[in-house]
């Protein structure tokens, strides 16, 4: 409604953009309440409302026509429970805020992603991940979260309660989330081993094992002509690094030198390589939290396929690369494992993720992105919901065999409809 009065404290601007300057938000305020009291008033009286994260998405996921509220302010909160293994974060901080600390104690998370700069809630809300066959998605690690729902109630769901598995993956259709319970692990060292120039036909051919020969491992291309690979191993310091004795059998060399995983961007802006161990948070993302990540300018797109087609998948890449290239920074291939989350990119299947950062020019880019579309859309492939696709919901829908059980608890949490917003109506039908 246009006549909610913030609460007291609460700071209160315009949402301007997000990170990468190619979504400016139809919300006409963003409002950060310093109070969970608070933030429920705020959802209890408003029409129309969505959560913002760090505005790491290049789509329309988190817009609205109503208000944008940031938890960002809410008291920070990062609590260890070593009996269970977890760890309760708020869902405004950033990965890069909360990872030393569990570090220091002693702990740490399974898995995180190419980028540190990123919220925990709006991470899982879209269903971002890192990388490993045996890793899931950074969802997937939620045991519990606490959201406020549309009357202004404040709601704790745990991992087997039922809906659970359709809340932790919600597109922000269900209500803000406050908190996140996270499994954790004992800390751990990772060192990083980059090989370059593998040859494209062998980098196909043998995409699964390359990305099963690490704890998390990444293939790099431009996809241009001479086709050409760059691997990206990230190894457990006592584990055998697989993924780089079979790219040096291949025909990669090993570097030598820092590297960046886009051409033309500073090293120093990359987390440590060359072998030197260090604390898993120092090394999992591929950026430190000091810098901007990637190149800065850009836009993304990424498509997940069954990890059974990823040769296939990428060989149908490979045929378009002549349109690809052209507009592309810089390529990236993935694996991650299944989940039960109903909205996730990995639910019910293990998958490769096929990545494209383009340059900023969104209609330079955009014919790009429907040629990788076109090629795999035999493979079924998903798209990331936080990032550039033009598929038409008619498409989309059939991805996700849990549809429906989301619709119909989006329906049951939020049945006026407050958090709904374009990209959800259209996309989930709700």
């Amino acid at each position: 409604m246009d006549d909610i009065i913030p609460a007291t404290g609460a700071a209160t601007t315009a949402p301007g953009r997000n990170w990468s300057g190619n979504i400016t938000y139809s919300a006409q305020r963003l409002i950060e309440p310093e109070s969970v009291d608070d933030l429920r008033r705020l959802v209890a009286s408003s029409a129309h409302i969505r959560a913002l994260g760090t505005r790491h998405s290049f789509s329309a996921v988190a817009d609205t026509t109503g208000d944008l509220v940031g938890v960002g302010r809410l008291p920070r909160r990062i609590e260890v429970d070593s009996d269970a293994r977890t760890v309760m974060v708020s869902a405004g901080l950033r990965f890069g805020e909360i990872a030393p600390s569990l570090d220091a104690a002693g702990w740490a998370l399974g898995n995180l992603g190419s980028l540190p700069h990123i919220s925990v809630g709006g991470a899982a809300a879209t269903g971002t991940h890192g990388s490993g066959e045996a890793n899931r998605t950074l969802a997937a690690s939620v045991a519990a979260l606490e959201m406020v729902t549309a009357d202004g109630d404040l709601v704790t769901m745990r991992r087997g309660d039922a809906g659970f598995d359709g809340a932790v993956v919600a597109l922000g259709r269900l209500g803000v989330v406050t908190t996140l319970t996270l499994d954790v692990r004992p800390r751990y060292e990772i060192r990083q081993l980059v090989h370059l120039g593998l040859p494209g036909d062998a980098a196909i051919e043998h995409a699964t094992d390359l990305l099963a020969g690490g704890y998390s491992v990444s293939l790099f291309t431009g996809w241009e002509d001479p086709l050409e690979f760059q691997v990206l191993g990230k190894h457990l310091v006592d584990a055998d690094p697989k993924a780089a004795d079979l790219a040096e059998r291949l025909g990669a060399r090993a570097a030598t030198e820092e590297w960046h995983p886009v051409p033309g961007m500073p090293t120093e802006n990359s987390t440590e390589q060359l072998g030197r161990p260090g604390p898993w948070y120092a090394r999992l993302p591929h950026f430190k939290l000091e810098f901007t990540p990637s190149s800065g300018e850009e836009l993304q797109s990424e498509f997940f396929v069954a990890r059974p087609d990823a040769s296939a998948a990428l060989r149908a890449v490979a045929s378009v690369r002549d349109r690809v290239a052209p507009v592309l920074q810089v390529g990236e291939i993935r694996s991650i494992a299944a989940d039960d989350l109903w909205l996730s990119p990995a639910s019910g299947q293990d998958v490769v993720a096929l990545h494209f950062t383009w340059v900023e020019d969104l209609a330079v880019a955009l014919p790009a992105v429907r040629a990788v579309e076109e090629v795999l859309e035999p493979f079924g492939a998903r798209p990331h919901w936080g990032k550039v696709f033009t598929a038409p919901a008619d498409r989309v829908r059939p991805l996700f065999p849990r549809l429906a059980d989301a619709v119909a608890l989006a329906e049951r949490l939020d049945p006026r409809g407050v958090f709904r917003n374009a990209f959800v109506e259209e996309y989930l039908g709700v």
